[in-house]
């Protein structure tokens, strides 16, 4: 269950990021009104907020979100960009996935 909690937390953590960043994106690079800015720092705030809930340490934790947030972004240029990932890109991400399983479930002694 734990562990369960925790991907929740990452994809959650993921998405405001990505989704934060995306809206200050659109307001700079697409000419976007400035509350898209407004909207986008406070879901960067917030995005900021719930890795604490995280079961291990800090420098653990943004260790591992790295890999999460790779292929957060992969699945986000596909489905929002409409970029579809390419074999090296489906590659990258499941070798992150793969490091954030070490990093942050591998039983430790």
């Amino acid at each position: 269950m734990e562990i369960a909690k925790s991907i929740f937390y990452f994809v959650v953590a993921g998405l405001f990021e990505i989704g934060g960043g995306y809206l200050v994106w659109l307001w700079l690079r697409e000419g976007k009104s400035f509350w898209f800015a407004v909207l986008g720092a406070v879901i960067l705030f917030l995005y900021a907020i719930v890795p604490t809930f995280q079961p291990a340490n800090f420098g653990r934790v943004y260790a591992a979100y790295g890999g999460v947030f790779i292929v957060l972004s992969i699945l986000w240029g596909w489905k929002i960009d409409q970029i579809v990932p390419d074999r090296f890109d489906l590659l990258g991400g499941l070798i992150a996935l793969a490091g954030v399983l070490v990093i942050m479930y591998w039983p430790r002694g």
